[in-house]
């Protein structure tokens, strides 16, 4: 309703867009709340006259580049409904941008923090209960990711940064990151049972996954398997350098923060089996579950 967004913007200086909806989501719901969410926000945000609306995108605007560290330059080549709308809901801000709205686009890698676990919990959840948990090949692939806490600070900087410094789009990361495997040892060192990666073959593991995919079985959808099997992660120079942004954690910081909120939250009682909604929901792991007697 932009009429009520207009109203709720009144007075406002500047904004923070961060709405998008996950890749679980059907085709036309990713599209209507991702891209025309975005044309709604910023319409609002010209008619409330707030000098800065902060856009947060997504490194899956990049689809699976093959140049690593990626560069903000690199073309936008999106892969599935998901980095499709985030793709196009980049060209909407650029079309306000050139209608004069200061309009910073910051495209962070998957980020981690307190309720922002989605696929994560699954790997918490392994950990607790004893588990040994598997990685596609051998796990020696470097896959950057972010810490919530950083993103806020990314945020700040880019509300309260000049104009001609904030009109830009900046690429958000940990600077200090892993391979995979390392990563998630980490959470099975942190839980105390001895537990290990076991890895797994990788074209056969991908085809069943795939296959799971398809009969959405599986939550595990095809552009995070792909990224899984190979280095991902992007340069945040311009950021630091423009911007003056310092990320304070590294990938298994982030990573066992969380798992750390997790298990307080589970302490407190046994969170609800969710659908993988919104990122703070454990995602159903379908037919992933069962395969848990192996492990």
């Amino acid at each position: 309703d932009g009429a009520a967004l207009a109203r709720a913007f009144d007075g406002a200086h500047a904004l923070v867009h961060c709405a998008a909806a996950l890749p679980s989501y059907p085709v036309d719901q990713i599209r209507s709340i991702t891209v025309d969410g975005t044309r709604t926000v910023l319409t609002a945000a010209r008619r409330a006259r707030a000098e800065r609306v902060v856009h947060i995108s997504s490194t899956a605007v990049y689809g699976l580049p093959k140049r690593v560290p990626t560069p903000e330059d690199h073309p936008r080549e999106p892969v599935d409904p998901y980095s499709s709308a985030k793709a196009e809901a980049e060209e909407v801000c650029e079309e306000f941008r050139g209608r004069g709205m200061c309009l910073p686009v910051l495209r962070p890698k998957t980020f981690l923090g307190p309720g922002r676990m989605g696929l994560f919990s699954m790997l918490f959840e392994w950990a607790e209960e004893r588990r040994n948990f598997p990685v596609l090949g051998r796990g020696d692939v470097r896959i950057q990711m972010f810490g919530m806490a950083d993103l806020v600070d990314a945020v700040v900087l880019a509300l309260h940064a000049p104009p001609e410094v904030a009109n830009d789009v900046y690429n958000l990361g940990a600077a200090e990151f892993g391979t995979l495997r390392e990563d998630f040892q980490a959470v099975l060192d942190a839980a105390g049972h001895g537990k290990r990666v076991v890895p797994l073959p990788a074209a056969p593991a991908l085809a069943v996954l795939r296959a799971l995919e398809r009969t959405k079985l599986s939550p595990v959808y095809g552009r995070l398997l792909f990224k899984l099997l190979d280095d991902s992660y992007v340069d945040i120079a311009r950021a630091t350098e423009r911007l003056g942004f310092r990320p304070a954690l590294s990938n298994q910081d982030a990573i066992l923060s969380t798992y750390a909120w997790w298990r307080t939250q589970r302490r407190g009682g046994a969170p609800a089996p969710g659908a993988g909604r919104t990122s703070r929901d454990p995602w159903r792991q379908g037919a992933l579950g069962l395969a848990k007697v192996f492990f």
